[in-house]
Formats: C-alpha cells, sequence, structure tokens
C-alpha cells in the first residue's frame, strides 16, 4: 500500500473526504458507516473542514471516530479566511475541537488566503501548535506565489501540507506548483481526485475508453485507477469522498495498484500536462 510521510507520520496514501457530508440527517448512519468501512479497510487520514456544512460535517465525524483510538486516525480540519486571525482563531479551533470530539487535530489548514495579514494567521496557527491543540498546520489553495510568501515568514517553513484541487482532468497544479511543493517538501493533499461529488466539475474522465481499458485490465474499477493516478508519486495523500461503504472500501484499495510507465504514458496522451496556469477551485 502506498503510503504518504506527513508531519513525521506515515499515513496510506488514500484518505476519507468530508465535503458535503452531515448535512442530511437521514443519511447519517449510511456516511457514518462509510467513514468507518474506510478506516476498517486501511485509511487513516480524515479530512473535514469547519466550513463543510457550518461544522455539521465535523459532527458526523466526530460520530464516526468514536470507536476508534484516537492516535490510530490522523485528522484534518480547516479554519474559515474570516476566522484565521488572531482575535478569532483559537475560538474557531476548540469550537472545531468540540465538534469533533477530540482535544487535538493532526493537521490544522488555512482553508484559502483571506484578508488578514498571513503572517499573522501563520503566527496564530505556529502558536496553537505549541498548546498541544494542534500537532501541525498547513494551507489549502494556495499557489507558487502564495507560498513563496510563506516561506519568507519565520516560521513559514513549518506548514507540513498544502491541499488543492487535482485530478486526471485538472492538472493545473503541474504548472509549477507541484513541483515547488515536490522541491521543498511539502507534501500534497489532492481534493475531488475524480471529480468530486455529483461530478461537480463537470468531467468525463471516468467514461474515458483508455482509463477503462487500464482500470480492467487491473481488475478495478475505472475510479479507483484514477485514484491510483493522483497518488502515483508517493507524495501526494488523495481524499476521495463517498457516502457508499463499499465504494471507501474500494478507493482505500487503490493505494496498492501500482501503474507500468507504458500505461502512464497512455493516460498522459489522454490527458496532457497543462501549459498554462489554471485557477483552482475552493473546497
Amino acid at each position: 500500500m502506498k503510503t504518504v510521510t506527513i508531519s513525521g507520520k506515515n499515513v496510506p496514501a488514500i484518505g476519507i473526504g468530508t465535503w458535503h457530508m452531515g448535512d442530511d440527517p437521514a443519511k447519517e448512519t449510511q456516511e457514518i458507516e462509510a467513514i468507518r468501512a474506510g478506516i476498517d479497510a486501511g485509511a487513516k487520514v480524515v479530512d473535514t473542514a469547519e466550513m463543510y456544512g457550518s461544522g455539521n460535517s465535523e459532527i458526523l465525524v466526530g460520530k464516526a471516530l468514536a470507536p476508534y483510538e484516537r492516535d490510530d486516525i490522523f485528522l484534518i480540519s480547516k479554519v474559515l479566511p474570516s476566522n484565521a486571525s488572531k482575535a478569532k482563531m483559537e475560538q474557531h479551533l476548540d469550537a472545531s475541537l468540540e465538534r469533533l470530539n477530540t482535544d487535538y487535530l493532526d493537521l490544522y489548514l488555512y482553508h484559502w488566503r483571506g484578508g488578514t495579514p498571513l503572517s499573522e494567521t501563520i503566527n496564530e496557527l505556529e502558536r496553537l501548535k505549541q498548546t498541544g491543540k494542534i500537532h501541525a498546520w498547513g494551507v489549502s489553495n494556495f499557489d507558487v506565489a502564495d507560498l513563496e510568501e510563506l516561506w519568507d515568514l519565520p516560521v513559514g517553513k513549518n506548514a507540513a501540507a498544502n491541499e488543492d484541487l487535482y485530478n486526471i482532468e485538472t492538472r493545473g497544479i503541474e504548472y509549477d506548483l507541484a513541483d515547488w511543493q515536490a522541491k521543498h517538501d511539502l507534501p500534497l493533499i489532492a481534493y475531488s481526485p475524480v471529480g468530486g461529488l455529483h461530478n461537480e466539475l463537470n468531467t468525463t474522465m471516468l467514461e474515458n475508453k483508455v482509463v477503462q481499458e487500464i482500470a480492467t485490465a487491473h481488475g478495478v474499477s475505472a475510479h479507483a485507477l484514477l485514484l491510483a493516478w493522483v497518488i502515483r508519486d508517493g507524495k501526494t495523500i488523495a481524499i476521495p469522498q463517498s457516502s457508499k461503504a463499499q465504494h471507501v472500501i474500494d478507493n482505500v484499495k487503490a493505494a496498492d495498484i501500482e501503474l507500468s510507465r507504458d500505461e502512464l504514458r497512455r493516460l498522459d496522451k489522454e490527458y496532457p500536462q497543462p501549459g498554462h496556469k489554471v485557477r483552482l477551485a475552493i473546497n
């Protein structure tokens, strides 16, 4: 199983995303079962945010994780830009911890750039790390200019990850961001690795003939094949989301798929690397 080292911990490269989960009380039992199925199948990383359902996703995750040893899970949440100031961040972190029914996060991400000076946000994240309420901090939806500004700050290099949109149809980060992160040993967390819930990105990758042929050759679904592509470099964690237990189990198994050079070349031919920057969506 492919793994990635993040914040000093080695975790499976396929995690569990929770965007859009927790909003419908009628689906709560099914969604909890899906998260638990993924963990039981070997997933360790669970990603959520205070933005998701205005905290409902965190509540759901807290319920789902209740039977497990806390140290066995690598738990990520995110602070909204409007709450990323010295005056507000700790109270919003405390609210997230209460909803998640835990006393610490393994990773706390600055969800995207907002109006608060970056130095103020990063200094507060660093201070909160010293309290033990978060074990590491990182960023999300940062481009190269943002990361270079971050790296120039006194504690900026303490960032543990950057989370961004990445899938075989949306390869914008390969223009320069992915290389920058690789050179600076900053792991990537890829959201919407197969296009997002209900195909929000209007993708066709699951129906692509070459994708389906390679998936069939490996005896897996096109969905799993595309996840294997996202994590192919050994430095990327993918966080697909699903409310179906079997689907989540299949997602986790994608970390066992090894793609050959020829298969990767065929996929590159179908989905060429970008020649210009692409505006990244916000998750």
